[in-house]
């Protein structure tokens, strides 16, 4: 039995929205049978969530495509009445339209805030995975299939063969689940979640208005020793991305004919340490 899941590449998604309107135009006034009641206009059962941090001119902007994890231990069941909420065989989770009818506690119940209450049917609503097209043979779902960018991958995790499965091998580790504190074992996976970087810029206090190309920076974390290295651009700009949360760091900056320049940095969701300016040995 095939076991479906997706995975979202946060590098590839640019914020297009177009798995959102695919995913209207296939549900919105459409009735899907046992998978699920016509959505209303309102809904979003996938969602772009744009995420922007970092401080002055060093910001990033990351699109985090949301939508219903396919949970295998699903919150939104609690308390449900029964059958209200069930996982297919191949993993996809359904709300039942009929036996779901009034129950507002199970839009309550997910952690995550994919689950959308259709008030003029009396039901709360979600992403099925497409399931009503996946049953009839279908290979994808159509958020997937208009995703230009690659950004969604969608398959069965269970064959070694599948497009997903090779696709996961490769992330590796990499591969991770949004919000993992809820405990839910989700189904739909994330390659490059947001996670906090340190920006700067070099300059030569000798040489004001030339960028400080190809310069050399290290960074070392105190608490495991782990190092990476990077050299400044073309604008004497540098940075460091998806390091660990609220970790502190030995940053040095080398450029023959100078003065060494080390700090220490403490960092939280994203440090701009500005200009740091080498002096002439």
């Amino acid at each position: 039995m095939a076991e479906y899941g997706l995975i979202c590449d946060v590098e590839k998604c640019t914020g297009c929205c177009a798995c959102f309107l695919a995913c209207k135009d296939e549900h919105v006034g459409n009735d899907r049978g046992i998978c699920a009641a016509p959505a209303s206009e309102g809904q979003q059962w996938i969602n772009i969530r744009e995420v922007e941090y970092g401080t002055g001119d060093k910001v990033r902007l990351e699109c985090i495509p949301l939508l219903c994890q396919h949970c295998k231990n699903p919150a939104c069941a609690s308390g449900a009445p029964a059958g209200a909420v069930y996982t297919r065989p191949d993993g996809i989770v359904i709300i039942d339209p009929e036996k779901a009818k009034g129950a507002k506690s199970i839009v309550k119940n997910c952690p995550y805030g994919v689950v959308f209450w259709n008030e003029a049917l009396n039901l709360p609503q979600k992403c099925t995975l497409c399931a009503h097209m996946i049953s009839e043979g279908a290979k994808t779902t159509r958020c997937v299939e208009c995703c230009p960018t690659g950004a969604l991958v969608f398959g069965d995790m269970s064959d070694k063969n599948s497009e997903i499965s090779k696709l996961a091998a490769r992330l590796g580790e990499r591969l991770e689940t949004y919000k993992p504190q809820f405990g839910t074992d989700p189904r739909v996976r994330y390659h490059a979640l947001p996670k906090p970087f340190i920006a700067g810029e070099i300059a030569f206090e000798d040489r004001p208005g030339e960028p400080a190309c190809g310069v050399g920076v290290s960074l070392v974390c105190k608490k495991t020793g782990k190092k990476r290295e990077t050299v400044t651009d073309a604008l004497g700009d540098f940075r460091f991305d998806r390091l660990p949360a609220e970790a502190v760091f030995t940053l040095s900056v080398e450029a023959t004919g100078y003065v060494p320049a080390q700090t220490e940095v403490r960092l939280g969701p994203a440090k701009n340490l500005g200009t740091v300016i080498l002096r002439k040995k």
